[in-house]
């Protein structure tokens, strides 16, 4: 595997039209829950409030360099899917023998983040996937995820703007390159005070991303959303452009 931990990456989308990106994209900061927020675990990191259109800086802050590490770069993109298509072929034609199908999960309307605990049913918050269980110096390689909302309604995918090998670093300075960069190392950064900021984007029926979530902070959300949305997803090593960009 590639040992290149140095880089700035951090959350990179790919588009070519600002102003559409624009269109489907809101910032916001983050913050840890309160303890009479029991629906979620204890220290979960969750939206702080208001969210914002995107400002030039917040355009020019995301967008990927010239030549960037697909395995870190987001896409948003429309997969090529007719209801009643099988979901586990979708991604057959896209060049990974080895992708895996990972099932559905349906959201119910108006949840702030969607993803809960299985053993408890506590909500997680934004959080870092960990099916490849990479080291430190090898987490930028892992495989992305592909997600089809399959509706009825919208949702979203929230991203965070730092990098788990950037929080793993600041958080275990002494021994950053011994560790399994993890949700705690995000959620230890903003209880000590550091800020993060989100981008949340809008996926309508049909619409999906393609994102490095063992990389990136991130959870599904349909807040203010009236319907609940169900999303298919996938897991695999994907060059850019394989699907259709929305942007």
């Amino acid at each position: 595997m590639t040992t290149d931990p140095g880089g700035p990456r951090a959350l990179h989308i790919a588009h070519g039209d600002p102003s559409a990106l624009r269109d489907r994209c809101q910032v916001a900061t983050v913050r840890t829950t309160r303890p009479e927020e029991t629906s979620y675990e204890p220290g979960a990191i969750i939206p702080a409030g208001q969210w914002r259109p995107m400002a030039e800086a917040d355009v020019k802050a995301i967008t990927a360099p010239r030549r960037p590490l697909d395995s870190t770069l987001v896409e948003v993109v429309r997969p090529e899917y007719q209801e009643g298509c099988e979901l586990e072929a979708l991604t057959r034609p896209l060049g990974d023998p080895d992708a895996v199908y990972l099932g559905q999960a349906l959201a119910r309307p108006n949840m702030t983040t969607t993803t809960d605990n299985y053993e408890d049913g506590r909500l997680i918050g934004l959080h870092l996937d960990n099916w490849d269980k990479l080291p430190y110096a090898d987490k930028h390689t892992g495989r992305r995820r592909i997600c089809l909302n399959l509706g009825p309604g919208t949702r979203f995918i929230i991203l965070g703007a730092i990098d788990a090998q950037a929080v793993c670093r600041t958080i275990h300075p002494n021994d950053h390159s011994h560790r399994h960069p993890h949700t705690q190392d995000y959620r230890d950064y903003v209880a000590s005070g550091r800020p993060i900021r989100i981008l949340r984007i809008r996926l309508d029926p049909g619409e999906g991303y393609v994102a490095p979530t063992e990389y990136l902070l991130h959870d599904g959300s349909t807040e203010a959303q009236d319907q609940p949305s169900a999303a298919a997803f996938w897991l695999g090593q994907w060059p850019r452009g394989i699907l259709p960009s929305l942007i």
